[in-house]
């Protein structure tokens, strides 16, 4: 009994099991990604063709309790049920959702002369760092769940700081919380994906959320850092 050890024949069977996991799960979490940006791009149509978007430019404070019950809400729903289909349905709902709060932004820079560009300009940016945080994900032989807790406690920062805002109307401030969060969500991203690759997150579904957040932060910040220093209103 002592002497007892696994068999060294079943330790590259059950390594291979493990990648092809691994793998599978990557594989869901960029396809259902990428799924998820249709209804995101839906949500920004109706929330631009029905006037929702100059509704919640009326009214920020009231949109930002709407924006933190509604997200909140939904990523409950959907951390509670990742292991069915709901959780896939639920998550479109909730992609939908933001193209929908992404729909003022979108408005205040499609109001500039130059708005469509800026948002094709901030796409292909995101799209840059998503590309850089992957390749980064899956060369760095370094764990970096451990940046994890410092980088929470940034996004709370941004978030009580961005709040603030909404009374305070600093420019200054919006410009440092725009900067910091495309910082701080471009490792949030590194991490998150990284966490995929090395199988600390085994559900697709929780994988896509995640990165989606970071990805969402990221194109949204970048849009409001351009409007602010590239914009040419009309």
């Amino acid at each position: 009994m002592n002497d007892y050890r696994p068999s060294t024949m079943n330790q590259p069977y059950a390594g291979s099991a493990g990648e092809v996991v691994r793998n599978r799960v990557l594989r869901n979490t960029y396809w259902l990604l990428a799924l998820s940006l249709i209804p995101t791009v839906l949500g920004a149509m109706v929330g631009l063709s029905t006037g929702i978007n100059r509704v919640m430019g009326g009214s920020p404070g009231l949109t930002a309790i709407l924006f933190l019950a509604g997200a909140f809400g939904l990523m409950y729903a959907i951390e509670r049920n990742k292991n069915s289909s709901l959780g896939v349905v639920l998550l479109l709902a909730f992609t939908f959702f933001m193209g929908v709060m992404l729909s003022r932004l979108l408005g205040f820079v499609l109001g500039m002369s130059n708005g469509a560009q800026l948002i094709m300009t901030a796409f292909g940016g995101t799209a840059v760092v998503f590309g850089a945080m992957a390749t980064l994900a899956s060369t760095i032989k370094r764990d970096l769940s451990g940046m994890q807790k410092f980088l929470f406690m940034g996004a709370i920062v941004i978030l009580v700081a961005a709040l603030a805002n909404i009374f305070l109307q600093m420019p200054a401030l919006m410009l440092t919380i725009s900067v910091l969060a495309v910082v701080i969500f471009s490792a949030f991203m590194l991490v998150d994906i990284q966490r995929v690759i090395n199988g600390g997150e085994t559900n697709y579904v929780s994988a896509t959320l995640a990165i989606y957040l970071d990805v969402y932060n990221v194109f949204s910040n970048l849009l409001m850092l351009l409007g602010i220093f590239g914009g040419d209103r009309e």
